[in-house]
Parts: structure tokens; sequence; C-alpha cells
């Protein structure tokens, strides 16, 4: 199981927008994840939520730059959160170690790219076809093939332009990446076993104070107790589930609430 700790250097994030935008904040907050249990960080300079301002390429690479330097000099693995494909050719040139695309790499002109480069590709699904995320109705009778259906596709094409298949995550959404019904996603989460044989690839869950969470708990307050307690057990659940990954905000309470439930030698359902 690997941890990835969330990092948004940006201005309009759902959860703590504006609170890392700088290169000092962003890097002790970086350090900070990291000393909590973190394995990876998942940078991003763009938020994705429905609500997020457009940014163009030039300014997510700048608010990248310094943080990206400082955390690869000090050894840290990094993720970098984007789907703009000039962001990842400059993140591969960086050494990143993971690229996370909530579009799933759609990009034919960076396959050539990909495919000589070694990191690692995070194959996320969402609903809307390009650009952030939107509140958009699914019926959660649909959302587990829709899923399926997508990753299929994705595997396909990416694999025969030549990338390793052993380099992909499969990340099935979550929020209103998948729909403005709480069901989706539970649905989702509920169907990751299924999900796992059929594709045979690991799985990463980012299920961290998302909109579904909130609303199951009645709570508008992101870092709100209940929408806190609320994540932490469905990342405990993606665990049990089989997800070989999670994204979260707070990979302290996480890693241990994970040491405890590998303790109790709890199985996977």
């Amino acid at each position: 199981m690997k941890i990835l700790g969330i990092l948004n250097i940006t201005d309009d994030s759902f959860s703590d927008g504006g609170k890392f935008l700088s290169p000092d904040a962003a890097l002790a907050h970086g350090r900070t994840l990291l000393k909590d249990g973190a394995d990876i960080l998942d940078i991003g300079a763009a938020s994705s939520n429905p609500d997020a301002k457009p940014v163009v390429p030039q300014t997510e690479i700048a608010r990248l730059a310094p943080v990206v330097t400082a955390m690869k000099a000090a050894g840290a693995s990094i993720s970098i959160d984007s789907f703009a494909p000039q962001v990842q050719r400059w993140a591969l040139a960086q050494g990143a170690d993971y690229l996370n695309d909530i579009h799933g790499f759609a990009e034919p002109l960076l396959y050539p790219a990909l495919a000589v480069a070694k990191a690692k590709l995070i194959v996320m699904h969402a609903i809307q076809g390009q650009g952030i995320a939107t509140r958009d109705d699914v019926s959660p009778g649909e959302i587990f093939e829709r899923a399926v259906s997508f990753f299929a596709q994705r595997v396909e094409v990416l694999t025969r332009a030549g990338i390793a298949p052993e380099r992909l995550i499969l990340d099935p959404g979550m929020g209103f990446f998948v729909g403005s019904d709480p069901e989706n996603s539970l649905t989702l989460l509920r169907r990751l076993p299924e999900m796992k044989a059929r594709f045979g690839l690991p799985l990463l869950v980012s299920v961290s104070r998302k909109s579904f969470l909130r609303k199951l708990v009645g709570q508008d307050d992101p870092v709100s107790l209940p929408v806190l307690g609320a994540s932490l057990a469905a990342e405990l659940f993606a665990a049990g589930q089989g997800a070989d990954y999670l994204r979260t905000h707070a990979p302290g309470p996480l890693a241990a609430a994970l040491k405890a439930r590998f303790a109790l030698d709890l199985p996977r359902l």
C-alpha cells in the first residue's frame, strides 16, 4: 500500500486553496506530508473541481518548478497532477516518478514521450470528456460499466502506443468526477475487487474530503470533523477492497489507521 499526499499549489482547490501557493508554504507542507507518512507527493498546480478557474500551462509550470526541484533534490518520490500535455512533458523532463491525469492520457501526440519514459501513469476515469469536473448526473446503475469501458479503451490505446502495462495504475474517479449522486462513488468503491480482477492492474483511490462524503455526513466544510472521519473510513474501506494506492490530504491519520488495520490482520473484502 502506497500513500500519496496531496500538495495543492493552487488558489482555488476545494479543501485548501491558497494555503500553499507560495513556494515556501508548499515546500513546508510537502515536508510535513512526507514526515506524516506519505510515500509519494502528488503535486498539482491547477484545480479540477467544478468551480475552479482555468490555469494556463506556463503558470502551472511556474508554480511547480521550485517545489519539484527542491523535493526531488531531497529524494522525494514525485507525482505531477495535470492533464495539460505541455505540463506533462515538462514533468517527464524533471524526472517525475508518476503522472496523474484526470483524462486518462487522451492526447496521442504525447504517446511517444510516454512510451520512452519511466514514470508510472495514473489513468483516471471521469465522466466529463475534457476540462475540469462537472456537475452532471449519471445513473448509479451505469457508472461501473462506464468506468470499465473507459479503462478497457485506455489500456488498449496506451499499450498499443508502446507503454508497458506494468506502468499503468487505474483510478476509477470519485465525487463530481463520476456524477452528482453519492451512490456513484459508493458503487465504484464496493466494486473495486471486480475492477481489479478485470484488468489485473493496481488501483488508486482518492476519496479524501470529496463531495459525496460531505453529502453523506451533511457537512459542507471539507475539514470538519465529520468529513475527516468519513474520509478515513472510506479510505480504510478502499484498502480492504484491494486499493494499492490511496491519495489523501491527511497521510498521518491514514498511515496510523492502516498500521492498526494490518496489525489486526483484517481480511480484504
